[in-house]
């Protein structure tokens, strides 16, 4: 993984774990959750959407560095549904 990949997975435990705890659910639970649907995420995308477009922008730099952005990106749009998600199943379960 690259280093944002790594520090934005950080941040998703940090922010499950205390989006967990402000709702009153078990913040271990949440923080695996998030952790496991945001590698789940990074993998598939890298080795099918970045092993597609890498070789077309092989020659460029900066479309390389771009390109090997776009997993983390869609990781983090990923564990924001999973944690909508979670958060609506706390609010059924509270009601």
């Amino acid at each position: 993984m690259l280093f944002l990949a790594k520090a934005l997975a950080i941040a998703v435990l940090i922010w499950f774990y205390t989006t967990a705890r402000e709702k009153g659910e078990p913040p271990i639970n949440w923080a695996i959750t998030g952790l496991i649907g945001y590698v789940i995420v990074w993998v598939g995308v890298r080795y099918t959407l970045v092993a597609a477009l890498s070789g077309m922008v092989a020659k460029s730099p900066t479309g390389t560095i771009i390109v090997m952005q776009i997993p983390a990106l869609c990781a983090i749009v990923a564990a924001f549904l999973i944690r909508k998600k979670l958060i609506s199943n706390a609010a059924e379960k509270n009601n």
